[in-house]
């Protein structure tokens, strides 16, 4: 029988990689091997891991080898490297100096393993926006943002996309009646929607979930300020699609960009808090990024947080859809759905996992659908992705900010704004100046610069949209 000791005299270190290795070890030895050939065996998997990693025996035990290997080689815990580690940037040229300083920063840390930027980057706090991090065993709450698993919706419809113009007033009153804009709005009480995701047992994992469950209810099917909208338009499928299960041709269909409002705000801030206290010595330009192991009591609280938080956002997108639509009589023939501001395990080109966060970037896996809005007065665009492994499987969430909101309400005007809206033919319900069609990047060169990421499938035009009036975010 090998035993741990027999383990140790052959050079494995002590912990979790030792209990992997017996456990393999004993399937050998049921499989009629003897011992020297198991410790053989194994002394392959500890010298050449990266061979092992898909090995339905072995892969455990080699991704324990990989994780303790990257683990001995980070530089001692706060202490930042002194020089970033290499990464690639998509539309070189439509991101400033600011947005890369940041990206270049957060690849000084002791914990990073990767990164990618998107073209519609631009400065966030801590990690830009449109920025992607991997990590080795730590998750970084603003690497995530403060809006946990934030994400686009686009729903189909069984209808002609020319009633938008023949009945405006009519799919206008569904979004006024059945959508709630606004820093910290909710539903009144007898408007409270139901799903099943107030139900979920996470709510009562933890005692901060638990506080903020009623916080869910009332903001279910809601979305807050700054950038989020729902919208009617029309869709332009450009060749038959199995996936969607839809012809190709023109659609009526909803768009909506929301996230998990104040529950995952709450979240972020909770964990962000916890973590700058762990990292006290860590730079004060870096402490946005601060980070949680993800093998800490911390750590896998907030990862069970951040996990509801997605759930909780997918259902708020779930609802407006299902109350709008119901309010215009129509029926769904298909969706697509994507989300950003969230972390991933996944596994690295090298065979290692870790952990990859985007910040407004999303998933962008061999086949993996996503939708690429512009602005309030331009098209977005569903793709697939085509799981380009320099950038993690990721791509752009949007077109991105060139103007900052103080910038944009400084310098751009109410007529300005809405002449080209009106050019376009489009209805803005709502809508502050600071997010105005001009203070974002030109949708057409940002898709344009990640063509090896995405491939375009469909185009979708915006008719009416709804918006917040004022300036934030949940």
């Amino acid at each position: 029988m090998l035993s741990g000791k027999i383990l140790k005299a052959q050079g494995w270190p002590e912990g979790k990689i030792i209990g992997i290795a017996k456990a393999a070890g004993q399937v050998l030895e049921e499989q009629g091997l003897e011992q020297a050939q198991i410790l053989a065996r194994l002394a392959e998997v500890r010298e050449a891991p990266e061979r092992f990693v898909d090995d339905s025996l072995m892969g455990e035990l080699a991704r324990e080898c990989i994780r303790r290997a990257k683990a001995e080689a980070e530089p001692a815990e706060d202490v930042l490297r002194d020089q970033p580690l290499e990464y690639r940037v998509w539309g070189a040229d439509q991101i400033d100096a600011a947005a890369r300083s940041q990206m270049g920063n957060a690849l000084r840390l002791p914990v990073a393993a990767a990164g990618a930027l998107m073209p519609d980057a631009h400065v966030g706090y801590g990690l830009p926006i449109g920025g992607v991090l991997a990590t080795y065993n730590a998750v970084i709450p603003y690497a995530v943002g403060v809006d946990i698993a934030c994400r686009m919706r686009l729903s189909v419809y069984d209808a002609s996309p020319q009633t938008l113009a023949e009945r405006p007033q009519h799919f206008q009153q569904a979004l006024l009646d059945r959508t709630r804009f606004g820093m910290g709005v909710g539903w009144e009480k007898n408007q409270l929607p139901q799903h099943e995701v107030l139900d979920d047992p996470a709510w009562n994992e933890l005692k901060l979930l638990k506080s903020l469950q009623s916080k869910g209810q009332q903001q279910l099917g809601t979305s807050g300020t700054g950038n989020h909208f729902v919208e009617w338009g029309i869709f332009h499928l450009y060749s038959d699609d199995e996936a969607l299960g839809l012809k190709a041709g023109e659609y009526l269909a909803l768009l909506s960009h929301s996230g998990s409002r104040g529950v995952g705000a709450k979240i972020a801030n909770t964990y962000t808090e916890i973590a700058t206290k762990l990292h006290p010595k860590l730079d004060k330009s870096l402490r946005h990024l601060a980070w949680l192991p993800l093998d800490s009591e911390a750590g896998q609280e907030y990862w069970l947080a951040m996990e509801l938080a997605g759930r909780f956002a997918s259902a708020n997108h779930y609802v407006i859809h299902h109350q709008v639509a119901r309010a215009a009589g129509l029926e769904e023939m298909a969706h697509v759905e994507n989300h950003h501001n969230f972390a991933w395990r996944e596994t690295l080109p090298n065979g290692s996992e870790a952990i990859v966060h985007r910040k407004g970037a999303t998933p962008a896996g061999p086949g993996v659908l996503g939708v690429i809005p512009g602005s309030m007065g331009d098209a977005g665009y569903v793709v697939r992705g085509k799981g380009d492994a320099a950038s993690l499987n990721s791509a752009s969430h949007g077109a991105g900010r060139k103007m900052s909101r103080t910038a944009a309400i400084n310098s751009i005007s109410k007529a300005t704004r809405d002449a080209y809206l009106k050019a376009r033919g489009i209805t803005l319900l709502g809508g502050g100046i600071d997010e105005s069609p001009q203070a974002y990047k030109d949708i057409e060169a940002i898709i344009a610069a990640q063509d090896d990421l995405v491939e375009v499938i469909g185009k979708f035009t915006p008719r009416i949209v709804r918006m917040a009036e004022e300036a934030g975010d949940f």
